[in-house]
């Protein structure tokens, strides 16, 4: 009895002081907050590609879209050498400037002040001692007899007048006389203008444009290349010698060109402009005479 109440007694001791420490610290510690229900975040949908816009058709000066309309294939002529939409002929505007132009005013400089003379100082003039004289020798040689004409010297050529011809450069003066002191009248600022010669007088040419304007050149600034010129409506350039043939381009007035050949007995010339090639009546261009053949 004694060991037992020996082996109660620790154990009754240490509940009694370890159960109200217990329960003294579960007051002071703070009661847990109630749990929240947790919301359920909807699945996020993938973004959608941006659909591609279509490119902003550029307006060009002088088209129009035509409802219902689509361009149509793409073509390459016979003659020509450029590509152009089918049913569609290219047009060839002038390259430059056709028309004379007058010389520019000289602008008047302005005159150097006089110089005012100074005195002159004296001068001492020395006085002249007479030199022995000698005769002068007397030569044997007698002098050169005049040279026979050769009779197998060529003969200088003419070609005949009048004739074509063009300008060599874009900058030629026409003057009122032949040679460099007489007055500018006009000035030419397009290369390959034919003109036609009606006069000579040793290196100046008398010329006539397409518009009838005369005047005096020098025959440096000519070349024979032979050349033609739209004047007065639109031309068409075919691809044969004939009205009925594909046109190529059509030329609009002031269009310089080079004339490649023309037979005697056709009313038709093989010209070229440019990248195209072709064929134009001689009724609708300036830079051949009537009938004229032109060999290439």
């Amino acid at each position: 009895m004694r060991r037992l109440f020996r082996i109660v007694l620790p154990c009754v001791w240490s509940l009694a002081i370890c159960v109200p420490a217990a329960l003294a610290e579960d007051a002071k510690t703070p009661a847990a907050a109630p749990r929240q229900p947790v919301k359920k975040e909807a699945p996020v949908k993938p973004a959608t590609p941006a659909k591609k816009e279509a490119p902003a058709k550029m307006d060009l000066p002088g088209m129009k879209d035509v409802p219902g309309k689509k361009d149509g294939p793409v073509k390459k002529d016979g003659a020509g050498k450029k590509d152009v939409p089918a049913g569609k002929t290219p047009v060839v505007p002038p390259h430059g400037p056709i028309h004379p132009h007058k010389p520019a005013a000289p602008q008047p400089t302005a005159l150097p002040a006089p110089a005012v003379p100074q005195p002159a100082a004296p001068v001492v003039m020395p006085v002249p001692v007479p030199a022995e004289t000698k005769p002068a020798p007397v030569s044997d040689k007698r002098p050169a007899a005049e040279k026979p004409a050769d009779p197998d010297a060529p003969e200088v050529v003419k070609l005949p007048l009048p004739r074509f011809a063009s300008l060599r450069s874009d900058e030629v003066n026409m003057r009122v006389g032949p040679g460099s002191r007489y007055r500018i009248e006009w000035v030419y600022k397009r290369r390959d203008l034919p003109v036609e010669i009606e006069k000579e007088n040793e290196a100046w040419r008398y010329v006539r444009d397409a518009e009838g304007i005369k005047g005096w050149v020098n025959a440096a600034t000519l070349i024979g290349r032979r050349t033609f010129i739209v004047q007065q409506s639109d031309a068409t350039l075919h691809a044969d010698p004939k009205d009925s043939a594909t046109a190529v381009a059509i030329l609009k007035p002031g269009v310089i060109g080079r004339i490649r050949s023309c037979e005697p007995a056709s009313a038709w010339c093989a010209v070229q402009t440019g990248s195209y090639h072709g064929y134009l009546r001689r009724d609708a261009f300036w830079g051949t005479m009537p009938g004229e053949q032109i060999k290439p």
